[in-house]
């Protein structure tokens, strides 16, 4: 028989957190505290004219900075958020003290999330706009559905080396990965499917590709001066945010992946 949760995880009290405030500076002790009631206490924070919140041993906790709306706020996160941090979220920035789980940025508006480790599967599925940079690795269909309209172009960021499926039915935007901060020297900088079903948008890859990890719905190009215009001002706003040399990471040549087609599957499914 199936069962369905409808509390608390074992060792996780559903209680208000212990908030402290100082100025427009919130700290929000996250020990132990369900993942609800952490969201409340953040969103009461913002509502009592917060701009900045501090949430101090996270270990799990998922939504957060979910749907939060306000170019001036920013949440600083001490331990590892858990599964869709910023989804739907509309212009405050995010910053990790170290790695996040799977879902960060789901369908995204707006804002800025930096990630000081490495990032789990699914970043920046269906993301409409803002910017995600993660020091490290990243997992599995990074990039998924991410689409652009007018002036929201998304753009993501990945210091490290990636799994299968990087940019998997891309729509639009900008997807950077860089190869440079891995822990895994010794592995591809990408894994297969690469790009597969691509529709729109660019994947910039630091180094080189081999054609059968990368969909047939995308060309492969050497990235060139116009190029480089697009990605100078990403790769010099990962490197300031991690500590990295901008011109040491400029300084090896990207290819650059493009649909050939903006209906890669539409004869499987209806006639041309």
């Amino acid at each position: 028989m199936m069962t369905t949760a409808t509390g608390p995880v074992e060792g996780y009290q559903q209680v208000a957190p212990t908030v402290t405030r100082d100025g427009d500076v919130a700290t929000i002790d996250c020990h132990g505290v369900y993942y609800r009631q952490m969201n409340e206490a953040i969103r009461g924070a913002f509502a009592d004219g917060v701009k900045t919140v501090k949430l101090q041993g996270v270990n799990g906790q998922r939504y957060i900075g979910n749907a939060i709306t306000g170019n001036d706020l920013r949440i600083e996160i001490d331990g590892v958020p858990g599964g869709d941090m910023a989804m739907f979220m509309n212009g405050p920035v995010i910053v990790t003290s170290g790695n996040a789980q799977d879902g960060v940025a789901n369908t995204m508006n707006a804002g800025t999330v930096y990630i000081n480790g490495d990032a789990g599967d699914v970043l920046g599925y269906g993301m409409r706009g803002g910017k995600v940079f993660v020091k490290g690795d990243v997992g599995y269909r990074i990039g998924i559905h991410m689409k652009a309209f007018e002036n929201l172009i998304p753009k993501v960021v990945c210091g490290g080396n990636a799994r299968d499926f990087f940019g998997e039915y891309m729509a639009g935007g900008v997807l950077v990965l860089l190869g440079y901060h891995t822990q895994f020297d010794d592995q591809p900088l990408v894994g297969s499917f690469c790009g597969a079903g691509m529709h729109g948008g660019v994947i910039y890859l630091r180094g080189s590709v081999e054609t059968w990890q990368v969909g047939k719905e995308c060309g492969i190009f050497t990235a060139d001066d116009e190029d480089m215009k697009v990605l100078r001002p990403l790769v010099e706003e990962y490197a300031t945010a991690f500590g990295f040399d901008a011109d040491e990471i400029m300084s090896q040549p990207f290819t650059k992946l493009v649909p050939v087609s903006h209906r890669p599957y539409g004869k499987l499914y209806a006639p041309m």
